[in-house]
């Protein structure tokens, strides 16, 4: 089984119990459902009271394997492409909820092929949300990320635009008329799902390299693939139309994360600074300043709402702005977890403790 098909264990059953009524005889889609996030949603709702999961994705190979894997008639198995609206279009019919998850998302890869990212991320994204437009579908929920605040890559700047996508497909008219709610969610690094370094740090460990680090201070969100499923169904559930709702997570420097694996793993490999890739960033970020100053804090989760002012701003008197704040939400200034409290956390993973049971010191 490969890395995006070790996911951290069911989702928790009393979450798909609250959400049970509305998921009575409904039919939910999935785009890119064959990735960690996909596997992740399908291990909880298999049970739940859907009436129908489709996965859509271009990857027939894995759906193939999740298809042998799972052998549940619930499951649908749709080939397709985002950036065909006709697949899109014809895949949602029917449908009553939407989890927006086929992206784009290798940082390095982007920077060199943008067109590729603005085809699959910006033009893809709005494909499926003009589709679901289209069919009725009550609600949808589109998957970001951290690096579309302050973007410097052309990742993050297309995961933006996909943002704003959603925000205006929330006051689109079609939307307003079944009372639809198109929202958005955003989570930083989601640990061991395509793209995490910790696999890549495991790799090294048991094959006796030195762990390369970019850049040691280097600070990046930890979360598990379960919170950020979490962060969706509390969207699904909770999200006004045009919210952007974020999860507060805890921060690492790559070094703790480094050192954390290495005495997980009782390895004493070197840690080899390289330098930068195209497209990094020192830390990531979750909420900029302007979107802290109206952010609602929820606990768990801020809630960036919606503006559904309309262009004729002279209607409007605002006597009460929002202060800008001077602090933005991100990974160097949130909860920083050392290395005791980083190794607790990665032996809660499943893919981790898998690694350790095969790892032979």
């Amino acid at each position: 089984m490969d890395n995006e098909r070790k996911v951290e264990g069911k989702m928790k059953t009393k979450q798909v119990q609250e959400l049970s009524d509305m998921f009575e005889g409904k039919t939910l889609l999935i785009t890119g459902g064959t990735g960690s996030f996909g596997n992740a949603m399908i291990k909880g709702f298999l049970d739940s009271a859907l009436k129908e999961i489709r996965i859509f994705s271009r990857d027939e190979k894995k759906q193939e394997d999740m298809r042998i894997e799972y052998k549940n008639e619930k499951l649908d198995f749709i080939l397709g492409d985002v950036r065909n609206f006709n697949d899109i279009n014809q895949a949602m019919m029917g449908v009553d909820f939407v989890f927006h998850a086929a992206a784009l998302k290798q940082v390095p890869s982007c920077e060199f092929y943008p067109m590729q990212a603005v085809q699959t991320n910006i033009l893809g994204a709005e494909n499926v949300l003009e589709a679901a437009a289209r069919n009725n579908v009550q609600r949808v929920v589109v998957l970001s990320t951290d690096k579309a605040v302050y973007p410097i890559n052309t990742m993050g700047m297309s995961k933006a635009l996909m943002e704003k996508l959603a925000v205006s497909k929330a006051r689109d008219t079609r939307a307003k008329k079944i009372d639809a709610v198109y929202t958005a969610t955003r989570y930083g690094n989601v640990m061991c799902s395509r793209g995490s370094i910790i696999p890549l740090f495991i790799k090294q460990i048991k094959e006796g390299l030195p762990l390369t680090i970019t850049n040691p201070n280097m600070t990046r969100f930890m979360m598990s693939l379960q919170d950020s499923v979490e962060l969706v169904l509390f969207a699904f559930s909770q999200g006004n139309p045009g919210d952007i709702l974020v999860q507060k997570s805890p921060g690492a420097t790559i070094e703790v994360l480094a050192q954390a694996l290495k005495e997980l793993f009782n390895a004493d490999n070197e840690i080899k600074i390289i330098g930068e890739r195209h497209g990094e960033k020192l830390f990531e970020t979750l909420c900029s300043k302007e979107e802290m100053a109206k952010a609602d804090d929820l606990g768990d989760f801020y809630r960036i709402p919606a503006d559904f002012r309309d262009l004729n701003y002279s209607k409007y008197v605002q006597e009460n702005a929002p202060a800008l704040l001077d602090e933005e939400y991100n990974s160097h200034n949130t909860h920083r977890l050392n290395v005791e409290e980083l190794k607790e956390l990665l032996l809660t993973l499943d893919y981790v403790q898998d690694e350790l049971k095969s790892h032979k010191v």
